[in-house]
């Protein structure tokens, strides 16, 4: 259980963002699914700007206590997937984001505006 999963999840967002993840999106799954209580989604430019983004959000958030269960994919770098427990991180390249389509995939899912939501740090 992650502490504060959707600050957890806000969190991720924000790194993500800071170094220039594209299209970052959180979707609220907490009514859809069991097996965690939010997605957060972005693109890479390429598969060494995923692996990037994956370590920056891997690091900073393990430096404030929450805990990696999982990573999977990132040698590839087209699709990784970051496991907070109730977080699932997942950052692909624009061609695998196409390609799966979480968003629709997910469609019943909420999904947080990020630019009306503050985050303390």
């Amino acid at each position: 259980m992650t502490k504060d999963p959707r600050e957890c999840a806000l969190k991720a967002a924000s790194i993500l963002e800071d170094k220039k993840g594209q299209d970052v999106l959180v979707l609220d799954i907490r009514s859809i699914a069991i097996f965690a209580d939010y997605f957060v989604i972005a693109t890479g430019l390429s598969p060494i700007h995923v692996q990037a983004l994956a370590d920056e959000v891997e690091e900073k958030l393990t430096e404030e206590g929450y805990f990696l269960r999982s990573k999977v994919g990132y040698k590839e770098g087209k699709w990784v997937l970051l496991d907070f427990n109730d977080v699932i991180v997942h950052i692909f390249t624009a061609a695998e984001r196409e390609y799966y389509m979480l968003e629709r995939l997910w469609a019943d899912a909420t999904p947080i505006k990020l630019s009306n939501v503050s985050i303390d740090s």
